[in-house]
């Protein structure tokens, strides 16, 4: 630093020096001609050394700032890795989480602009938390699309800048997971609250998807009918019983399977201001409307994930109870989501508090549910989120498993 400082100063010093020499060398001459040619050398001469002096000063800064970045850094204080919570509850009456959404085609949550780098990384992390499968939660969403589908595109969908289902799938084989094929969002189901609508367009997606990448790649697993919803939809046993129907039968039976809500005190819009309704389903009209649902259904869809953050936590055990006796009842497989978003807070939405996530997955372990999926890690969990609180969910999920 000492040695830059001198080099500055000469710098500056043999420019002032130039210039006096210069002002009385220019007097001495008594032509235009000779003037003229020396007043050219002395600005390239003037130019250079101010050159050289910006030049050192913009290093004399740079290593100042560098010096202070290192100061920062030596300084900083660093979480001693030694300290562990002193837990009062016990892991093992928790369902753990083994499956995760992949939520890149989104509408009420941000974009994380992430590249391949970026989520080969998020793939590291879930396999060191103990997930086995992930499931692409859309091919699309109205013009936005996963993969450059010619038939959708020639619907008038966008261009994506790279084939992210390309992306996902290479990646679940690189790191032993199973992947789950999200089927397209029209939205014409969410503008007209009828379900069917959306099966004209999958009988295509599902062709050019299967003869692409399902006989490519070992890590295609099975499919996701997504569909959402929380009762009696208009349309919708008929259109899972087709969708279920045609996923088989060019996948030579692969497993299907959906993820619907309860119409609980908390399903309201993510646009709307209120975080709760006052004409939530009682538990049993709930066991009715998909006990008529599951009737329609079985055999062609082989498990179902409720969504669990529509329901308050004392209410977890009672639904949690029908939707496990229901699916035994008609041969599915009871999975639940665990959202890992917080619904009770009014900023929509936010990486929720661990204690919430454990209730839920301890209800789902007293119900005997199979497989605890989540909406959804890279958002809520992952040490590379865009929210600085989901690292510290990982830390708080990863020590309590642990334990």
């Amino acid at each position: 630093m000492l040695l830059l400082l001198k080099i500055i100063f000469n710098l500056a010093l043999s420019s002032t020096t130039y210039n006096v020499k210069g002002d009385i060398f220019d007097r001495t001459i008594a032509t235009d001609k000779i003037m003229d040619k020396q007043n050219r050398r002395k600005f390239l001469k003037q130019t250079m050394q101010t050159g050289m002096l910006g030049g050192a000063t913009s290093l004399l800064f740079q290593a100042c700032r560098d010096q202070n970045v290192l100061s920062d850094a030596e300084n900083r204080l660093l979480v001693d890795a030694a300290i562990q919570d002193r837990l009062l509850v016990d892991s093992k009456a928790a369902l753990p989480i083994t499956a995760t959404f992949l939520d890149e085609i989104s509408h009420d949550i941000p974009h994380q602009n992430w590249g391949e780098a970026e989520w080969d990384l998020d793939f590291r992390y879930m396999r060191k938390m103990g997930i086995d499968t992930v499931i692409l939660i859309r091919a699309g969403y109205r013009k936005f699309l996963t993969y450059p589908s010619a038939y959708l595109l020639s619907k008038g969908c966008y261009q994506p800048s790279v084939d992210l289902l390309d992306m996902f799938l290479r990646l679940a084989e690189k790191y032993g997971m199973q992947f789950y094929f999200g089927l397209y969002d029209s939205g014409v189901y969410w503008d007209t609250g009828d379900l069917y609508r959306e099966v004209e367009h999958n009988k295509y997606v599902l062709e050019e998807v299967w003869t692409k990448y399902g006989k490519k790649y070992t890590s295609f697993a099975g499919w996701y009918i997504s569909g959402e919803i929380s009762r009696k939809t208009k349309g919708s046993i008929a259109a899972f019983r087709e969708l279920g129907t045609l996923c088989k039968s060019i996948s030579n039976g692969l497993p299907t399977f959906i993820s619907p809500w309860i119409d609980g005190k908390k399903a309201v819009m993510a646009s709307a201001q209120m975080l709760s309704k006052s004409d939530a389903v009682s538990v049993r009209q709930h066991e009715e409307d998909w006990s008529e649902i599951f009737d329609g259904i079985k055999g062609v869809i082989d498990a179902c994930a409720f969504q669990d953050g529509h329901i308050d936590y004392n209410e977890l055990d009672s639904f949690f109870t029908v939707n496990k006796k229901l699916a035994d009842r008609y041969g599915i497989s009871c999975w639940t989501n665990a959202e890992t978003f917080d619904r009770d807070m009014p900023i929509k939405f936010l990486p929720i508090k661990f204690d919430k996530l454990r209730l839920k997955l301890e209800a789902a372990k007293r119900a005997n549910y199979e497989k605890a999926i989540t909406f959804e890690f890279s958002h809520f969990m992952s040490p590379q989120s865009a929210y600085g609180q989901a690292a510290h969910l990982y830390d708080r999920y990863i020590q309590f498993f642990n334990s």
